[in-house]
């Protein structure tokens, strides 16, 4: 039975079953979440090389500069699980629209900023607008798409659209920086976001609305605080160190911040996420997977790009066309995983993925001090098809774990350890590159903690990653 949002605060009304649709009109609802999905990913990966010549235009100081990047990571993974609870309440689709929208107006002012701390504030919005289009985005293609082969296809297209938007983004900025300037890098949202939008509002059914569960403010600000205050001591540690007061005092207040939420969701009558889901093996080891493999693959991502740049000296667009071997394999792995889970199931690709990914990292470590950059082509491949094969896997694990009534909040569990993962790959990366006898030590004591990362991630998805697709819960089951 599907359901519609009712037009006052009451439960969800009860329409008619869609008849399938085939065609065009079948992709058009993934074809606008993904928009908006893209639209979050791109801004991610085109800002890095774009924060060099803003600082200069802008006069920024080195922390303004940092500012510029971090505090959107900040506040869209601190925001992650507030995106989650909000769309089950009031309607997945609502809060995805409204997450576009702030989006694309933050990212207009962002692109008119005249100083470094508009365009800071400009970029705390836009972060907010990120954590409210993330979760929605899963949720209304588990909702779109019902029938297990069918979402399969769906999350494999939705994770190769974020391989897509990170291979493009360094080539697009750095493009963009160099031909129209960095304005233009926010600019290109507008159009995006507009025609995610339309198709949003087109072709994607209302959400159904759970008025009943009200929001937990208690319980949502201490994971803002949790989130953002791991994310700034992660972030700050690459820079200050891992024994700097300031970085232990943040993680110290996280762990307390993280204490009290818990007794808090134990304790409320509407919980973000009920206790009994986050004991499942399936919700919780799946998160943790994400977790790993972000951690991995985008600490590699990060030192590797100091490495060609700082090492070898390539420029930012070189820079940009050096990762692309391991970020091009993202962008049809996930697709291709999707396909052959119909038949395999997901526990044996996500396992795979892994080794692979695993391989990848070790044979980097393994190379030697200095290797010709076509040596580094193999184990850059590998971890990015590894890890995007993986994807589809973990996501439909987490996402199939949860009642309908909660997938909003699931979706935001998934991407906040994915968000945690990677602030820690790079905060860690940087930290060895930073304290390492020599800058190669530390680069290939980078690669090896991520290749073990991998193989902690493939032991935990035979344990946790169901080897057939369970029957995704529905909104009756509760």
């Amino acid at each position: 039975m599907a359901f519609a949002e009712s037009a006052g605060g009451g439960e969800p009304v009860s329409s008619p079953e869609p008849a399938p649709e085939s065609g065009r009109r079948a992709w058009a609802p993934l074809l606008a979440v993904c928009a908006g999905y893209f639209m979050v990913i791109l801004d991610v990966t085109a800002i890095n090389v774009a924060v060099p010549v803003i600082g200069r235009e802008l006069s920024a100081s080195l922390t303004g500069i940092q500012w510029i990047t971090d505090g959107y990571t900040m506040v869209f993974a601190g925001f992650l699980l507030t995106g989650g609870a909000l769309g089950d309440r009031v309607g997945n689709r609502r809060v995805f629209c409204a997450g576009v929208a702030v989006f694309t107006l933050s990212s207009a002012a962002c692109a008119l900023a005249v100083s470094a701390p508009f365009l800071v504030a400009a970029r705390l919005v836009e972060g907010l607008g990120a954590a409210l289009i993330v979760p929605g985005s899963l949720a209304l293609l588990q909702q779109a798409y019902p029938t297990p082969a069918a979402r399969s296809r769906a999350f494999g297209l939705w994770g190769s659209m974020a391989g897509v938007a990170a291979a493009a983004g360094p080539l697009l900025g750095g493009l963009l920086v160099s031909t129209l300037g960095w304005r233009w890098v926010f600019l290109v949202n507008l159009p995006v976001g507009v025609a995610c939008l339309v198709l949003t509002l087109r072709h994607v059914a209302c959400s159904p609305r759970r008025a009943d569960r009200a929001p937990d403010w208690p319980a949502q600000c201490a994971v803002v605080a949790a989130v953002a205050l791991l994310t700034a001591a992660l972030n700050e540690a690459g820079r200050r160190g891992w024994s700097d007061p300031a970085v232990l005092a943040g993680v110290g207040l996280a762990v307390l911040a993280a204490a009290a939420f818990a007794v808090r969701e134990r304790l409320a009558r509407s919980p973000v996420l009920p206790p009994s889901l986050l004991r499942s093996r399936a919700m919780s080891g799946g998160a943790v997977i994400g977790l790993l493999f972000n951690f991995a693959f985008y600490g590699m991502v990060f030192t590797a790009s100091l490495e060609f740049q700082r090492g070898r000296g390539f420029s930012a667009l070189g820079t940009g066309l050096a990762l692309f071997p391991a970020v091009a394999m993202t962008m049809f792995a996930s697709v291709l995983s999707g396909r052959l889970a119909r038949r395999t199931g997901h526990r044996p690709l996500v396992v795979s993925g892994m080794l692979l990914a695993a391989l990848g990292l070790a044979g980097w470590a393994a190379a030697g001090a200095d290797p010709a950059y076509p040596v580094l082509v193999a184990p850059m491949m590998a971890a990015g098809f590894g890890t995007s094969f993986a994807l589809t896997g973990s996501t439909a694990t987490v996402m199939g774990a949860a009642p309908a009534a909660y997938s909003g909040a699931a979706s935001a569990l998934f991407n906040t350890t994915r968000q945690i993962g990677s602030a820690t790959g790079v905060a860690l990366g940087g930290s060895l590159l930073a304290t390492a006898t020599d800058y190669t030590t530390g680069l290939r004591t980078s690669m090896a903690i991520g290749a073990l990362a991998y193989l902690a991630a493939a032991g935990l998805a035979r344990l946790c990653v169901p080897a057939v697709p369970k029957k995704t819960w529905s909104f009756r089951h509760r």
